[in-house]
């Protein structure tokens, strides 16, 4: 379907006089142009009101974000604590075992 929509739209086109084809092209770069200026207008606005923010609002949500990776770090390796444990204690139980089975 796409196939059929660009052939039918080069055929238009072809048969558009030139002021024509230029006047779209005109258009389109237009309104490439205005989308780009409103991101970059949107993302000066963003960076005022985080300016505008006092600092020990700032600090707070700093330490706050660090707490919460610490917590996640901290997670991780109880895990794998535990996990090294468990397989201590599976290997200590399966080598009893193993004793108590030949006698």
């Amino acid at each position: 379907m796409d196939t059929e929509k660009t052939k039918n739209t080069e055929q238009t086109d072809q048969k558009k006089p030139i002021i024509d084809q230029m006047t779209d092209l005109a258009a389109q770069a237009a309104g490439t142009l205005a989308e780009t200026a409103v991101k970059s207008v949107a993302k000066r606005a963003k960076k005022a009101v985080a300016g505008r923010i006092p600092k020990p609002v700032k600090k707070a949500a700093k330490t706050v974000a660090k707490a919460a990776k610490a917590r996640k770090k901290a997670a991780k390796k109880v895990v794998k604590r535990t996990t090294k444990k468990a397989k201590k204690v599976m290997s200590k139980k399966a080598k009893k075992g193993k004793k108590k089975s030949k006698r």
